[in-house]
């Protein structure tokens, strides 16, 4: 699950709908957070993907409410 949340939230674009769908996230998933990566965690994203999860998580107050959701649905 955890992996699967970092792969949603470091793959945008076109990547990320095979990447999601390949690790069992969704496509909401990936777009209730892929706004709050590219404002909070841009500088993380070519650093692989466990390096957006501490950053989102750093920046929680800050992350839209659906993305909040989505990493509460994920234990995190």
């Amino acid at each position: 699950m955890l992996r699967s949340l970092t792969l949603a939230a470091m793959f945008l674009g076109v990547a990320l709908s095979g990447a999601i769908a390949q690790h069992g996230g969704t496509e909401q998933e990936q777009k209730a957070c892929s706004r709050d990566v590219q404002r909070h965690c841009r500088a993380f994203i070519d650093q692989g993907d466990m390096a957006i999860l501490p950053c989102l998580q750093q920046n929680r107050k800050k992350l839209s409410q659906a993305c909040q959701k989505v990493l509460t649905d994920h234990g995190q």
